[in-house]
């Protein structure tokens, strides 16, 4: 079990960040937090603060990322939920375990020096479902 199942953020494909943020940060209102470079899911990601949950906007850097992959397809728009979980190996193994589907045989680097991997939609009701482990106060040290 996700101790608490918190959803972390909800992550939202776009052609380009800039422009998106027009609506977010100019019409809505939202605070334009973290924003990097993530180099294994050749993605440029920004944050913006929502509430609790973040928004994350995800921007392909290539033609051959997921998201540019996942815009060609279906268009802009939601492209995943993501939740929180303090152990993503053993998460994995027990979700493997029940017949789940992952898009990763192992963790992946996410931003924020993140731990990531994501639940295929085929095994989640067609929802991309990422998980996210936070490193520990020691590993930021």
């Amino acid at each position: 079990m996700l101790e608490g199942l918190v959803i972390d953020h909800v992550g939202i494909a776009v052609k380009s960040i800039e422009k998106a943020l027009q609506l977010w940060n100019v019409g809505l209102g939202a605070k334009t937090g973290h924003r990097e470079l993530v180099e294994s899911q050749k993605v440029t990601v920004a944050f913006l603060e929502t509430g609790e949950g973040k928004t994350e906007l995800l921007e392909p850097t290539e033609a051959d990322s997921p998201i540019a992959k996942f815009i060609e397809k279906k268009g802009e728009g939601i492209h995943h939920i993501a939740y929180r979980t303090p152990h993503l190996e053993d998460t994995m193994a027990r979700l493997k375990k029940n017949g789940a589907r992952l898009i990763y045989d192992t963790p992946q680097p996410g931003s924020h020096g993140t731990q990531i991997n994501f639940v295929h939609p085929g095994s989640a009701g067609g929802v991309l479902i990422e998980l996210v482990e936070y490193p520990t106060r020691e590993e930021l040290s």
